[in-house]
């Protein structure tokens, strides 16, 4: 209540605004007139003083477009011709004059698509390019050509218009002339009713828009609300609408605003406050000359009389509505036919140069025909032969293609198998590394176990001779290694738990995993599983972990598998190439050469910036085996492709990899050199 009070009382003054800020930056623009030295101050200020104008008195906006337009013909500042041609397009536009604007809006658009209008420009702001001058102006006479297409009832090229004016202000990085734009695509789909598309792009405008069109936001969101019918919200927004327009000085806006709140207190039955805002959207209307806003009042005005039974009032300013409105039908009309012949003129002499290149065919066609036409002839013939080769290629085809469709079906059948024998075959080699990895701990048990059986004899034997001392040390040994039977079967069992759990199927749930014990875990069990397989098999390995690593979601059981796949790959990769490069064991007694190949294989991981920008994990798997050519780096992740020998491999690991590290959102690649290494790159997200 109380701040509709308040813009009540704003209300009464004369002119609806703070006047004397507006009247200083006049006085102030027209003293710049009085004493301008040169045409080119002169035409900057008649262009400055329409621009104040624009959403007032559009009367007088063209005035002053009219007094600066020769100056800028004259001194061939064609950057400026483009600008006041464009607003010239943009107040006929607001007032009905569509063929003017239209021809208006041509002239500007001829100017701004030619690139040599650069050359001639004037007082360019600071950081400002000709080319970006150029097409900041063009970015502005999309929007307002726009405007003529919306009131042409061409609402594609409409909608075609404001886009081209984003992408334009986008690539200038002008938030103002997104936030206009943005603002009108809204208005287009609030006539299309289309409100949840029109409030995206009304909200787009207003985190933008700071100037004299935010109150024109503002109004916009409200009717969208009213439409919705959430009135609360609506009437919120024609409240900071209005306050907006009467801070900027927009007389277009605030009438907008103004009739909007009449029409809302009409459907919240408040028939005082309505009357009152209409009423005073018509005094407003009438100053900015804008007949269509004095036929809305009207009628509103009507509508609060006829909902009350005041039926002669009503019937009194419905008269005065529809005489606007015929009248503006017949200048519509008018207008649009005037408009309509433009685009035919042009059609008519597109049409003559048409006319001209068809006649050019003609005579070439005329001089082919003859020879076409026996040409004809003999591919019928063909054509009817062929038809029928066809129709027996067709049935052969059918029958071909029914048996592709078995043999798909079978082959992912066997997909299928394959896929599960990599599974089973990555699970024997995790089996084979957690056995080789138990039986020290086991072997530490069992020896400690008969060394303290031994101890208790000797203990006993002490006690019968009443050797209570060294009974007792001998009791303390025994204590000791109880505490390491204890010890070491807790590492025992702690294996067996990993194993049941990393073996297990994946349940598809992640969970909060420590990515360097995973690491760490799978390195040992890779490594023992090959030595259990390969008693030759040796190789050094290495790991550099971040200690600071987070923990992260995964599925353990998976990215398990990945890592296995990836280490017995590295291990694999060094020890063929330590078996090339040393073929025989050094003899007893003899030192091994200075340049016998060492097989390494490290393991590593580290915070880092993922590639799409989020923080993440990176896992690396580098080994210094042969490394992989060039020519099959695109085939590495490819399911069935292996380059182990026949049966050691089905090459689905990699491909299985790849598939499951895309299913956590990240990423793989493979970095190698031929003949130095390769190295596999995991990236995690957080």
């Amino acid at each position: 209540m109380k701040s509709l009070v308040k813009l009540s009382l704003l209300l009464i003054l004369p002119v609806f605004i703070s006047a004397q800020p507006q009247e200083t930056q006049l006085e102030n623009l027209h003293g710049s007139l009085k004493n301008a030295s040169n045409d080119t101050i002169k035409m900057d200020v008649y262009l400055n003083l329409a621009l104040y104008y624009n959403e007032i008195n559009r009367d007088s906006a063209l005035f002053y477009l009219a007094k600066g337009l020769p100056i800028a013909q004259k001194l061939k500042l064609k950057l400026y011709e483009a600008q006041i041609l464009e607003n010239r397009g943009y107040m006929l536009t607001g007032i009905g004059n569509y063929p003017k604007a239209l021809e208006s809006f041509l002239a500007s658009l001829k100017i701004l698509e030619d690139t040599e209008s650069e050359i001639f420009t004037w007082n360019l702001q600071n950081g400002k390019t000709p080319q970006m001058e150029r097409l900041n102006k063009l970015g502005y006479l999309h929007l307002t050509m726009g405007h003529l297409y919306g009131r042409t009832n061409n609402t594609d090229k409409q909608i075609s218009s404001y886009h081209q004016s984003i992408a334009i202000a986008e690539s200038l990085q002008d938030s103002g002339l997104v936030a206009l734009a943005n603002m009108n695509l809204g208005g287009v789909y609030i006539s299309l009713n289309k409100l949840d598309s029109a409030l995206l792009f009304e909200q787009t405008a207003l985190l933008l828009e700071e100037g004299k069109y935010r109150g024109v936001v503002l109004n916009s969101i409200g009717q969208i609300y009213e439409a919705k019918g959430e009135y609360e919200l609506a009437l919120d927004a024609y409240k900071k609408s209005l306050n907006h327009g009467l801070e900027q000085n927009n007389l277009t806006g605030i009438t907008g605003s103004i009739l909007s709140l009449s029409s809302l207190f009409i459907t919240l039955n408040k028939p005082d406050s309505s009357l009152y805002y209409s009423r005073k959207a018509l005094e407003t209307s009438k100053i900015t000359k804008q007949s269509q806003f004095m036929a809305n009042a009207y009628q509103l005005i009507s509508d609060v009389y006829g909902n009350h039974g005041k039926g002669d009032s009503a019937y009194t300013y419905l008269k005065m509505a529809i005489a606007i409105r015929d009248s503006l039908v017949n200048v519509q009309r008018e207008n649009l036919l005037a408009y309509q012949n433009l685009g035919f003129d042009e059609q008519l002499r597109l049409r003559e140069l048409e006319e001209e290149k068809a006649t050019y065919q003609n005579k070439i066609r005329t001089n082919t025909l003859m020879g076409s036409l026996f040409t004809l002839l003999i591919i019928a013939f063909f054509l009817y032969r062929n038809n029928k080769h066809k129709q027996k290629a067709n049935t052969k085809l059918q029958e071909q293609k029914d048996e592709i469709q078995t043999t798909l079906e079978q082959l992912k059948a066997t997909q299928s198998q394959l896929i599960q024998s990599e599974k089973m075959a990555s699970l024997g080699e995790l089996t084979a590394g957690i056995a080789h990895e138990i039986q020290n701990p086991l072997n530490f048990v069992n020896n400690f176990s008969e060394v303290s059986k031994e101890l208790i004899i000797e203990m006993n034997d002490e006690l019968a001779v009443a050797n209570i001392q060294l009974a007792k040390e001998i009791a303390g040994d025994v204590e000791q290694n109880l505490e390491k039977i204890n010890n070491h079967g807790k590492r025992a069992a702690d294996i067996v738990k990993g194993m049941l759990q990393h073996s297990r199927t994946s349940n598809g749930q992640k969970e909060p995993t420590e990515i360097n014990a995973l690491a760490d875990e799978y390195l040992r069990l890779a490594y023992h599983g090959l030595r259990a397989k390969d008693k030759s098999f040796n190789a050094d390995f290495k790991t550099e972990f971040d200690p600071n690593l987070p923990k992260i979601n995964v599925i353990p059981q998976d990215i398990g598998r990945v890592l296995l796949n990836l280490i017995n790959n590295a291990f694999y990769a060094v020890d063929k190439k330590a078996k090339e490069a040393n073929p025989l064991p050094p003899k007893g007694g003899e030192e091994s050469p200075q340049n016998q190949f060492k097989p390494e294989v490290l393991v590593s991981t580290i915070s880092s910036k993922f590639p799409l920008g989020d923080l993440g994990v990176k896992i690396t798997v580098k080994d210094n085996g042969n490394g992989i050519p060039d020519s099959i780096k695109n085939k590495i992740f490819q399911p069935f492709f292996t380059t182990k020998p026949t049966g050691q491999g089905t090459g689905l690991g990699l491909s299985l990899s790849y598939d499951i590290i895309n299913a956590h959102g990240g990423e793989i690649k493979l970095e190698s050199l031929e003949g130095e290494g390769t190295e596999f790159i995991i990236h995690l997200p957080i």
